[in-house]
């Protein structure tokens, strides 16, 4: 029987009810991974001509069909059109350290690159989607890596440090360009979408990366701008952020407004913990640790799998759910581990 795609069990979940059918998710996966499910190659299609973005589209959307997804991942992020960019991957040097750079740095001309950027994948992507299928994801980058794509980690410490206005100013106007990208967005492809996000990682194993009130003062603002006119369209919003981030937690949820949260580290916590935790608010997307998909073999990946799902279906205020990975499939993720996971969860439903 072929596999019919249904959006709205990914939007349902996204809006923390209980989907009739449990939807996979994941944030990403390698192209090579796909490849190998496959059996064929098609990645080097996605740099081609816009004829070949469309049949690397076509091999995307049917791997995500065959593996039973209602929705397919796909965004392309701000920091990588932003003039002077690469810190977030260690590349390059700071291109703003005084107010000055700040007032000088091309801010006003970002969307444009955006869209002149991306707007062919974009195309590419609406041509091949199936009924009953639509995307999660849309514009990258949340404000604190598309600053540091540009400043650096360590730089933006020391401005924190010696120019507090710039530091303040820096997110302010972030968010005010990133907001202007979304209303771009949406306008010409939000139809497509049944779940709106970025990924921003605010944390690490023990802590957030900036001091939990400089999140709540400077990053939840402008979160709250971006998502408030996302649900004007009527759209979810997801936010994707790795770490130990649960000091802020409930500013992301009662501030922020965020619909649904993904990337759990069973280091951090168990994605169990973080349904117990936020169950009754918000939905949850994840559930098995990459480091556990890569390690396990698969027959203990499915044992893992169905037990995270047996402990989640404990909790009366499980609310939505979307399983896979807690963070991403890349491609040192071995093929049969994946398929392994993808298996127990449909099993499961």
């Amino acid at each position: 029987m072929t596999f019919q795609p249904d959006y709205k069990n990914i939007q349902d979940a996204a809006y923390n009810k209980a989907a009739a059918r449990l939807p996979l998710y994941e944030h990403l996966i390698s192209d090579k991974v796909m490849e190998d499910v496959l059996g064929k190659e098609f990645g080097h299609l996605f740099k081609g001509s816009q004829r070949e973005k469309e049949e690397y589209f076509t091999h995307f959307i049917d791997f995500y069909l065959k593996m039973g997804y209602d929705s397919v991942s796909f965004e392309r992020c701000i920091g990588n059109i932003m003039p002077h960019s690469g810190l977030l991957m260690g590349h390059g040097a700071s291109v703003i350290n005084t107010y000055e750079d700040f007032e000088k740095y091309p801010w006003d001309e970002i969307e444009d690159l955006y869209f002149a950027a991306n707007t062919p994948y974009f195309d590419a992507l609406e041509k091949a989607l199936p009924p009953g299928m639509k995307a999660i994801g849309g514009v990258g980058n949340g404000v604190f890596e598309c600053i540091q794509d540009i400043i650096g980690y360590m730089n933006l410490a020391f401005i924190a440090s010696d120019d507090p206005v710039l530091y303040r100013a820096l997110f302010k106007k972030m968010g005010d360009v990133s907001l202007c990208i979304w209303k771009r967005f949406m306008a010409r492809y939000g139809d497509m979408y049944c779940v709106l996000r970025f990924g921003d990682d605010l944390g690490f194993k023990t802590n957030t990366l900036l001091p939990a009130e400089d999140i709540r003062q400077l990053v939840v603002p402008e979160y709250a701008k971006i998502i408030a006119f996302i649900h004007s369209c009527n759209k979810p919003f997801l936010l994707h952020s790795c770490g130990y981030i649960f000091d802020v937690m409930p500013d992301m949820i009662n501030v922020a407004k965020i619909n649904a949260k993904h990337s759990n580290e069973d280091q951090i916590g168990l994605f169990p913990v973080w349904v117990e935790k936020y169950g009754a608010q918000i939905g949850n997307f994840g559930g098995i640790d990459t480091d556990a998909v890569c390690r396990l073999s698969p027959v203990e990946i499915k044992e893992y799998v169905k037990d995270v799902l047996k402990q989640c279906g404990q909790y009366e205020n499980a609310g939505g759910i979307a399983f896979g990975s807690g963070n991403s499939i890349p491609e040192y993720v071995p093929a049969g581990h994946y398929v392994a996971m993808v298996e127990a969860v449909r099993e499961w439903r």
